[in-house]
């Protein structure tokens, strides 16, 4: 890599010699899946900065006519690559963002991005748009499948992980790829989980709520960001210099460069209507610290009209173009400018290890009244629809979702759904093994119905999703098959129809006839072990209550149902926890666990005031215990014993929250500050320490500053944010 001053004088050189049409040209993001070949390849020899959703051939013959323009400036090209480089056909997919939270396992996530960068390298692409590290904390949201959870200190270990993944050692490695770390800021958060441009917001509660990932993925080098589509006390994200300049680049120290997502900088003219004109907004954003305008064509005209009307300053577009060239000369793309990757690594053998790997490390294991592992069993019935559905296990941003569902591609091996998976363990164990579908999970066609939406993307979705196959329900069917069973796995969950963008849901019960099928065959009394596979947590309190075993799934990608399979089995003992917790009901809503204190009554009246699960549940095969907490408030310095009370290794999660006890703003009931994962042998006790830090309990006062206030502390270490799972202890600091 190039050093910094050289970089700096090659930009500077670069710049002086660039025409106000080149360096408008140089902001732009070009949506190939919109405008098709010809169209892309007249904007690169224009000199486009960037190509959105191009694979393969396509990108290199656009780079080729990028390299031939005046000036010679190689093009970026992004993909979005969310849990494997999952566009391709024949790419290796993972467990989603939100599955791969469960692992609590930083190792196990920057995999996960080394393997996608390889990938998305070998097909010529420098750049993804990943990590997601908005926050879960409403699960009507349509996209908490593709965040690391409801926690900011998780999702930010997380995410700085796959951001070391997708970018290795050297930006210009040639199978390194840029990470992008989004939404900037707070997207989850939109009023009542409608995505996406009405976010309920104050600085304050940004700076201490969200942007902890977002610092973290600074300070772990993420060469770019994306801003969200929502807004600030009613001040759009894209339009606010604040955000983008005074915390971003000034507070954090950003270096990078910022894209804005799609078409946010028309929506600022046609959806949030504070421009008037395609000019305004143009202006607005780049002002704003936008440095590439994705997908909003027009704005390569409204900016060069601006400029010459005088209507913004040309350094406006200097220093958005600085900051995009000098990413180009760390990655050495004036040298090089295709990534090469591995050659032949794409669905690979190794990769394919690293996405089991991955599976195995997302399960977790929500309930067993000694059902699991599986043992002296003749018969196993699956039941279920998400058993045998491959869409519903890989989740959003693949090939049969994106860039156009409405041409899917057929399924592509090797991947093992949950039927497959216990097929296979119980044949080589001499096991017998039926399946039956049961009954449909998205509803029926007439619940779906309705008016037209307003939005026609929106609608064309909805149109997409009623056109689908409907298999009839056969409840009865389902009942005789398992039957004379010695085990049930019921698999529920939901489908691609009923999350993603355009998909936010206001009831997360089970849909369809799911419950009934569940009750119809736990009327059978034979020991039922229930599999979520869905993109976020549903309402399941019923099965919590009354099912001998719960399986948490979410979207495991290729081998998700053969990592289920093994768990049941006990071919591993899992040890995934959740990074999100269950809801007993959608009104009940939200139950994220660092919720604020002062709630009359501390819960809905008809609602417990718990969830069905928690941030930081799950179990394996033998049970661990805590002892003989210690903490020293001079060195900071923590201990716990942890016991491995059972007759099987396993891994324990152990989990540190902080309460600041009084404070000059209300503090969250705990927040997590740490975690370790502890392999620990069957009677075996191992002594845990927790080096923390002042900043660990620091908090955002009302001037927006971090800062520590001295005071009376709680310490919790233990098992999951439950206070039955934590011991504690208070300290002055």
């Amino acid at each position: 890599m190039l050093n910094n001053d050289t970089i700096k004088l090659r930009v500077e050189e670069l710049l002086r010699q660039m025409t106000v049409e080149e360096k408008v040209a140089q902001m732009m993001q070009i949506p190939f899946n919109i405008t098709g070949k010809e169209e892309a390849l007249r904007w690169a020899k224009m000199g486009a900065g960037s190509f959105l959703h191009v694979l393969g051939d396509d990108a290199r013959e656009i780079q080729q006519a990028a390299m031939s323009s005046r000036l010679g400036i190689p093009a970026i090209f992004g993909i979005d690559a969310i849990h494997g480089h999952g566009l391709k056909h024949e790419a290796t997919i993972f467990p989603s963002q939100l599955s791969a939270a469960c692992s609590w396992n930083p190792e196990v996530v920057e995999e996960m991005g080394r393997v996608t960068a390889r990938e998305v390298a070998s097909d010529g692409l420098h750049w993804t748009f990943s990590p997601v590290l908005c926050l879960g904390r409403d699960t009507r949201w349509g996209r908490v499948n593709e965040t690391f959870g409801e926690d900011p200190y998780l999702a930010g270990e997380l995410g700085a992980a796959i951001i070391h993944g997708y970018q290795g050692d050297s930006l210009d490695a040639p199978d390194s790829i840029l990470a992008c770390a989004k939404h900037y800021i707070g997207y989850g958060e939109a009023m009542g989980a409608r995505d996406a441009m009405d976010t309920q917001m104050t600085y304050r509660k940004m700076k201490e709520v969200f942007l902890p990932p977002f610092r973290r993925a600074v300070e772990a080098g993420c060469a770019s960001f994306m801003t969200a589509y929502g807004s600030i006390d009613g001040h759009p994200f894209t339009a606010d210099p604040k955000t983008l300049k005074d915390i971003l680049r000034g507070e954090l120290g950003f270096d990078g460069f910022v894209v804005t997502d799609w078409n946010n900088c028309e929506s600022l003219m046609i959806q949030q209507h504070v421009a008037a004109t395609i000019e305004e907004a143009s202006v607005q954003a780049a002002e704003a610290g936008n440095d590439m305008i994705m997908s909003t064509l027009p704005f390569y005209e409204a900016a060069l009209s601006a400029v010459r009307t005088g209507q913004m300053d040309e350094a406006v577009l200097d220093d958005a173009v600085r900051h995009i060239l000098t990413i180009k000369f760390r990655m050495n793309l004036f040298e090089k400018p295709e990534k090469v990757g591995v050659p032949g690594c794409v669905g690979c053998e190794e990769h394919l290890d690293a996405a089991r790997r991955a599976a195995r490390s997302s399960i977790t294991l929500l309930k067993n009244e000694g059902m699991l592992p599986l043992k002296g069993v003749k018969k196993v019935a699956v039941i279920g629809k998400n058993a045998d559905d491959l869409n519903s296990q890989y989740g959003d941003w693949t090939y049969f979702t994106h860039p156009n569902a409405n041409e899917p591609r057929p399924a592509r091996r090797p991947y093992v759904t949950v039927k497959e998976g216990f097929e296979a363990l119980c044949a080589e164990r001499g096991i017998a093994c039926v399946y039956h579908f049961g009954c449909e999970v998205k509803p029926t066609a007439a619940d779906a119905n309705g008016p037209a939406l307003v939005d026609p993307v929106a609608e064309a979705i909805r149109q997409q999703s009623l056109s689908r196959l409907r298999q009839e329900d056969d409840i009865p069917g389902a009942v005789e098959a398992a039957r004379d069973a010695d085990a049930i796995i019921l698999v529920v969950g939901d489908m691609i129809d009923q999350y993603g963008e355009f998909k936010d849901r206001a009831d997360l019960s089970l849909s369809g006839r799911q419950m009934e099928l569940y009750r119809a065959l736990r009327a059978l009394s034979i020991p039922m072990t229930v599999v979520l596979v869905a993109s976020k947590p549903l309402c399941i309190p019923e099965i919590a209550a009354t099912a001998d075993a719960v399986i948490c799934a979410f979207n495991g990608g290729m081998f998700g149902g053969q990592a289920v399979a093994e768990a049941a089995f006990g071919c591993f003992n899992p040890s995934g926890r959740l990074p999100i917790s269950f809801p007993q009901h959608s009104g009940q809503l939200p139950v994220y666990y660092n919720t604020l204190p002062g709630w009359h009554g501390g819960r809905y009246m008809d609602q417990p005031a718990t969830p069905v699960y928690a941030f930081g549940e799950g179990m394996g095969f033998a049970p661990f215990t805590y002892a003989n907490l210690t903490f020293d408030p001079a060195t900071l310095l923590a201990t716990v014993d942890v016991t491995n009370a059972g007759d099987v290794a396993g891994t324990e999660v152990v989990q540190v929250y902080m309460h600041d006890v009084v404070a000059s703003v209300i503090r969250p009931v705990k927040q997590l500050i740490a975690f370790t994962r502890v392999d620990i042998a069957p009677g075996e006790t191992k002594t845990v320490t927790f080096q923390l830090e002042k900043a660990d309990f620091a908090l955002v006062n009302r001037d927006e500053q971090l800062v520590v206030e001295p005071g009376e502390f709680e310490l919790m270490i233990g098992h999951s944010s439950k206070d039955s799972d934590l011991l504690k202890t208070v300290f002055i600091l």
